[in-house]
């Protein structure tokens, strides 16, 4: 152990804890494809080639934003790795693909051994949720670039889809119909504007606030973890003709699902069939924001959305029970989204 690092800020000793800790959380996330467990330089897995004949690794990367303040503030951390997976996961499942791996990056002010592992208890909740395996990682101590109870997570996960069932959106037609997957709530995004609503960097202590109409906590409501709909999304594109699917995201209604529509594609969703959640009322009355505003930062109740046949629809939503509704259908014209 090297004294010298130590006295700069760094403790390696804490680290090798770290990753003691982890070990519990991570060793749950194993698959069939695992070949290293952790703390090797690389995380290995072996592709299944008889269940692929020509597969297409699909990758995607994300982070948890400034959400991360409300969880440091509450000093609640075994959620928001979750949330880190959810936002990586669901991205990719948008092109048909099934998520096999998963990697972390934590970056902290001061590695507190029992705080990373918590972190790293979330991360590995949600790739259980998600059927991938946790391969590997980075915890990194940067005193001086982080507040000693700072911390910032990132993920990246590797999926793989048939090349022949890769979804694109270009079959997508007019009278298709748009399937929407309830949102536990805000999910990961839109975070920076709830905090200013709230004014929660100079009154923290509203996040101790009940709300009748949530049934907890305004804080509680908050660190809700991100839904991950892995495992409702695979079977459905193995099933039914799924055309298209967007995951809800920061840009709100009006700049995800445009991106899962071909050119001369509208999507129309019809406001009176979505099922808000309280929390979304809450946010808009109290920092005075208009609907389109609302549409164009958060999911509304509705992190993630889907196009399919007509004559799918009844037997879709009998599968998937009271998660899924429709909220719109698929009309000619420019590519966008009209909300009426």
């Amino acid at each position: 152990m090297s004294e010298s690092y130590k006295a700069a800020g760094v403790d390696v000793e804490a680290g090798y804890k770290a990753v003691r800790l982890m070990k519990q959380y991570v060793e749950k996330t194993v698959t069939n494809g695992v070949l290293s467990g952790i703390g090797g330089f690389g995380g290995l897995f072996e592709l299944d080639v008889e269940k692929y004949k020509k597969p297409v690794l699909v990758s995607g990367t994300d982070g948890v934003g400034t959400k991360l303040k409300i969880a440091m503030l509450l000093q609640k951390h075994d959620t928001v790795g979750e949330d880190c997976v959810a936002m990586c996961v669901n991205d990719i499942v948008c092109s048909g693909a099934e998520p096999l791996i998963f990697l972390d990056y934590i970056a902290v002010g001061k590695n507190i051994p029992e705080k990373v592992a918590e972190i790293v208890k979330g991360v590995a909740n949600g790739c259980v949720k998600a059927g991938c395996a946790l391969v590997g990682g980075e915890t990194a101590e940067m005193p001086g670039l982080y507040a000693p109870d700072e911390y910032d997570i990132a993920g990246f996960t590797v999926g793989a889809v048939e090349k022949g069932k890769i979804i694109d959106g270009s079959k997508v037609c007019a009278g298709d119909i748009i399937i929407g997957l309830r949102s536990s709530g805000i999910h990961s995004n839109g975070y920076s504007l709830v905090r200013k609503v709230f004014n929660i960097n100079n009154s923290p202590e509203k996040l101790e606030t009940y709300f009748e109409s949530l049934g907890c906590t305004l804080g509680e409501e908050l660190l809700k973890p991100t839904r991950i709909y892995v495992k409702q999304m695979l079977p459905l594109i193995e099933k039914f003709n799924i055309k298209a699917i967007a995951h809800i995201t920061g840009g709100g209604f009006y700049e995800n699902i445009p991106r899962m529509l071909p050119e001369g594609m509208r999507a129309k969703i019809i406001k009176s069939k979505l099922e808000i959640p309280p929390i979304f009322d809450i946010i808009s009355n109290e920092g005075g924001i208009s609907g389109s505003d609302m549409f164009g930062t958060f999911n509304m109740g509705v992190g993630m959305v889907f196009a399919a046949e007509e004559n799918e629809v009844q037997e879709i939503l009998s599968l998937l029970g009271p998660d899924a509704y429709v909220i719109g259908e698929i009309v000619k014209g420019k590519n966008g989204v009209d909300i009426c």
